[in-house]
């Protein structure tokens, strides 16, 4: 029998790794994640949400392990196959920039990549790849896996373990934040709902027995979206850190890098690197002293469908809509910041998605055959809660608070006539 390390977790209790695992856990790739912090810029709202990429990489590795075994019980998967999705699990973030999704932004806008691009690119193109393929994996099968992209005929829930609307990602942050930012947001028993996955026709699915356990679960996504992920501070001083890598890619190209150049980048070099910068620095001073922008006008509204917010993402809508309010406000256009959803700074999602809505419940019946559901058909709470929450903030100095209000509801309308559409 192989000799196990174990690892202490807050939340699992221990976390389980073998010789293979950790040497690639011992890799440049994963141990930088220590200096990635999960919920950059929710430490100014929460002090207690310093944890990192790293502890969570190796949760959403546990997690996977255990939902594989689960389907290896049921008969759906070979005991060879739990290792592959456990390291693919553990490498699921290496692509990640410094201050996680408010680096995405900078990615996207200029390069046209997400992290998953990135966590491809790390595992194939670095020593992460040597590694890899030292324990007897591939390290391109590994890369697809870790990002939800590997197809196989028959195996499409292998993905779907680590991306899907109950991937095992999700429910390992969804814990691990609540936690550490001290909130009752997450009562969730994660181990009955991975027992209780299931197959149909290839697709990850839950037993029906599960489903006070999965609407907790959804739900809880929810709340912490509008607790955690899109809490106006949070989102405040992520605007200051997204304006910053702005700065310090226009003077220094900080995107003119390799995948292994790519490793140097953490929270801690880029902060560096932006106190170096004389556009960035403006902005690290503000967070230094937590001189954050403030709200000066916002409006919620739930409707079926994220049009509204969807058009907002695009930046040449918003800045149009910034300068209008600058200029009726007597303002510069850099003074004021429209934020959305949907923006690609903004981590996780505001509503339940038709993917969730769709997902197979499974209801076993008397004669021993097995019938296949939808969620919303069997759950009243999804039903409801199915829709898009269309939040849309106007932020400024906390000194032209008063005059970007009075502009903002001249162009977007009364913060206080939210629309609800069924």
């Amino acid at each position: 029998m192989k000799k196990r390390t174990l690892i202490k977790d807050p939340i699992y209790g221990y976390i389980q790794c073998n010789p293979e695992e950790m040497k690639v856990i011992d890799t440049e790739a994963i141990q930088r994640l220590r200096r990635i912090r999960q919920l950059a810029g929710s430490e100014f709202v929460y002090p207690a949400g310093v944890h990192t990429r790293f502890e969570h990489s190796l949760g959403v590795m546990h997690l996977s392990g255990l939902m594989a075994e689960s389907l290896i019980s049921k008969g759906h998967l070979e005991e060879d196959c739990v290792e592959i999705v456990r390291i693919a699990a553990l490498l699921h973030d290496v692509g990640h920039g410094p201050f996680s999704h408010v680096f995405e932004a900078l990615l996207l806008k200029h390069l046209k990549k997400t992290h998953e691009d990135m966590t491809a690119e790390v595992v194939t193109q670095t020593t992460l790849k040597d590694a890899v393929e030292e324990i007897g994996l591939n390290a391109k099968e590994v890369a697809l896996l870790a990002v939800g992209r590997l197809q196989k005929k028959h195996r499409e829930f292998l993905s779907q373990i680590i991306s899907s609307s109950i991937d095992c990602d999700k429910l390992d942050y969804i814990l691990r934040d609540s936690y550490h930012t001290g909130g009752e947001f997450a009562s969730i028993d994660v181990f009955r709902l991975i027992h209780t996955v299931d197959l149909h026709e290839g697709n990850l699915a839950v037993d029906l027995v599960a489903l006070p356990t999965l609407e907790s679960f959804l739900v809880a996504r929810v709340e912490l979206f509008r607790s955690i992920y899109f809490h106006k501070a949070s989102r405040a001083a992520q605007i200051l850190l997204e304006k910053g890598l702005e700065k310090v890619n226009e003077e220094m190209g900080i995107l003119n890098i390799t995948p292994q150049e790519y490793l140097s980048y953490d929270d801690y070099s880029m902060w560096g690197l932006m106190l170096q910068c004389k556009g960035s620095r403006p902005y690290i001073e503000r967070l230094r002293i937590r001189d954050l922008p403030k709200v000066s006008y916002e409006k919620m509204f739930f409707v079926k469908n994220g049009v509204f917010s969807t058009i907002l993402t695009k930046e040449g809508v918003r800045r149009q809509l910034e300068e209008e309010i600058a200029n009726d406000a007597g303002l510069n256009v850099d003074d004021v910041y429209i934020d959305v959803p949907t923006l690609p700074s903004v981590p996780y999602h505001s509503t339940i998605r038709d993917e969730e809505v769709n997902l197979p419940i499974i209801q076993r019946e008397k004669n021993g055959k097995r019938r296949a559901l939808r969620l919303e058909d069997v759950s009243n709470i999804i039903s409801v809660m199915r829709g898009f929450l269309n939040i849309i903030r106007v932020y400024t100095d906390k000194r032209h608070r008063e005059a970007v209000a009075k502009a903002s509801e001249k162009l977007l309308g009364d913060p206080f006539s939210a629309k609800i559409s069924f």
